[in-house]
């Protein structure tokens, strides 16, 4: 395959292939397309912006180092979450360890939080599903739901009309229920609108990946 045909757009099985090659644009390609994501995912955990991304690069470092054992990755998406999520286990892990080397506790360890890693599919899920989002829907999607901005900013951000981008989102809205239907009870509701979509997801951690870790 040409170099020259990568693009953003690339499927994750092009840019995997270019990437074993040692295509430093497949990884600058995969990089902008899951970094942001994985951060919030992180950030849900550790509730720290800052070690969120050390943890996510870290991530990235291990995928260029073993770019050429990277055949046989199926579900791109879910790799690099799966990566992300072992990463936060080993830091809170030693977060605890240093916890309980400094402050004398009687009681065991609290490992509720790792279980509410092993448990958090919804988020994985959601990461993997707007990773294949094309990059103008997710762009809307994102400046909407995560940066909270109106259907008229957005179109400023853009250059593309208010029409624009409530098509945009509306491509996003269809993708993403097909792809997190398991979570949605109501999901085979016919009239059930867009705005209940997104609570019932919110109840369920969308609103947790965000990078303001409040």
């Amino acid at each position: 395959m040409q170099i020259q045909s990568l693009h953003s757009s690339s499927p994750d099985t092009l840019l995997l292939h270019e990437l074993s090659s040692g295509n430093v644009r497949a990884f600058d390609f995969i990089f902008n397309k899951y970094y942001d994501n994985l951060c919030r995912f992180a950030c849900s955990f550790i509730h720290d912006a800052d070690m969120s991304q050390s943890l996510v690069q870290n991530v990235f470092v291990k995928l260029w180092e073993r770019r050429v054992l990277l055949g046989k990755i199926e579900n791109l998406g879910g790799y690099l979450t799966r990566m992300v999520r072992n990463q936060v286990s080993d830091y809170l892990t030693e977060l605890k360890k240093m916890e309980l080397k400094h402050e004398h506790r009687g009681s065991m360890a609290d490992d509720s939080t790792e279980h509410e890693i092993l448990g958090r599919d919804f988020e994985e899920r959601l990461i993997v599903a707007l990773g294949q989002l094309p990059p103008r829907c997710r762009q809307a999607f994102e400046l909407s739901r995560f940066e909270n901005l109106s259907n008229k900013e957005i179109a400023t951000e853009m250059n593309i009309s208010v029409k624009g981008v409530e098509a945009l989102i509306a491509r996003s809205l269809k993708t993403l229920r097909v792809e997190l239907r398991e979570f949605l009870p109501s999901f085979k509701l016919k009239n059930s609108p867009s705005i209940l979509f997104f609570m019932r997801m919110a109840k369920r951690g969308l609103t947790h990946l965000t990078l303001k870790c409040s």
